[in-house]
């Protein structure tokens, strides 16, 4: 018998409490222990060196100051960072839960009742390890790509990168540094994830023979690990580095340090979320020579139009009135030719 219920909503149903336990924080107290421990290992291989100050640039210290370094930790963009992180986890439940329940479910259902339209009922696998990892795999990839599409397109319309560029007003980075965006901002990329999600699972959920609930709760216990060490270590500035020929396969840390740089030879590189596959692909991959110079920021030129609390929250409007103004003023001068 045809169904068309795949395991985003059964969870959804069934287990609402044991999916919210396992939602991505890269911020956990574990996980901040994993990143300090790895940073520590690096200072003791190299001698002191790897860490980046405000200038975006690598020196020799002693332990402490390498691992919380006070001129960052201190810095008017770090303290910026923490109001940014109030207001966003106060608003993430409410648009974070709402395309949970709604944007996830519905994709998931629409896959389930294309692929059974365009060829019946599903091959009811019986779920394994083997399964369970390439389902990862495959959210993996599907939302890295969406994430990718969705930043890139942030980059590169100005509508869009008048929200982006308040991540990019950060002139430090810290693990606090990962929520520094703007309220509008993070609907966007919930959506994207959702999709992703619901992609996923519906095309697995129609694979599968009855329930796979087990399978998904290992696929986001999966997501909370890779995503909360990615997510923390990649806005912290010390200096981490995969081998280059792992990097052309996954984003090492160092290479969201390039990201945020405003260099020009920076600009728009490295704009997925956790793989390299995107960027080499379009070819706005970027890895980085070891210590390579990266001032972080918008740059000398707009800078000081970003640096308050603020400044950053209305950022965007201020933007998109000089757009509307500017467009005005085009077509009153087009009317007058």
């Amino acid at each position: 018998m045809e169904h068309t219920i795949g395991p985003i909503n059964e969870l959804l149903s069934a287990v609402m409490a044991i999916l919210g336990e396992h939602v991505p924080r890269d911020l956990t107290w574990p996980m901040l222990m994993v990143m300090l421990a790895i940073a520590t290992a690096i200072w003791l291989i190299r001698d002191g060196w790897g860490a980046k100050g405000v200038n975006g640039r690598v020196s020799q210290q002693s332990l402490i100051p390498f691992l919380l370094p006070k001129e960052i930790y201190t810095h008017t963009s770090a303290k910026v960072d923490v109001g940014l992180y109030v207001v966003e986890r106060f608003f993430h439940p409410l648009w974070a839960t709402t395309f949970l329940v709604t944007v996830a479910p519905a994709t998931e259902s629409s896959v389930i009742s294309t692929l059974n339209a365009l060829w019946g009922s599903g091959p009811a696998l019986t779920s394994h390890w083997g399964w369970m990892l390439l389902y990862s795999l495959l959210t993996l990839l599907v939302y890295d790509f969406l994430f990718y599409v969705i930043h890139y397109c942030e980059h590169k319309v100005p509508v869009l990168w008048a929200i982006h560029k308040i991540h990019h007003s950060a002139e430090v980075l810290t693990p606090l540094t990962r929520y520094r965006e703007h309220i509008i901002e993070g609907p966007i990329y919930a959506i994207g994830a959702a999709l992703a999600y619901g992609f996923a699972g519906g095309l697995f959920g129609w694979l599968f023979a009855g329930s796979i609930v087990p399978a998904t709760l290992f696929n986001i216990g999966f997501f909370a690990v890779l995503f909360g060490f990615n997510g923390a270590f990649r806005h912290y500035h010390v200096a981490f580095h995969y081998p280059r020929g792992l990097s052309r396969w996954l984003q090492s840390p160092v290479m969201h340090h390039i990201h945020h740089s405003y260099l020009e030879e920076h600009l728009d590189t490295n704009l997925a979320a956790v793989t390299s596959l995107w960027d080499r692909l379009f070819g706005t991959l970027y890895i980085p020579e070891k210590d390579e110079y990266t001032p972080w920021g918008l740059g000398p030129a707009t800078q000081s139009q970003y640096r308050s609390l603020t400044q950053n929250i209305t950022g965007p409007f201020r933007d998109w009135a000089l757009m509307l103004k500017a467009r005005s003023k085009g077509n009153q001068a087009m009317r007058h030719e």
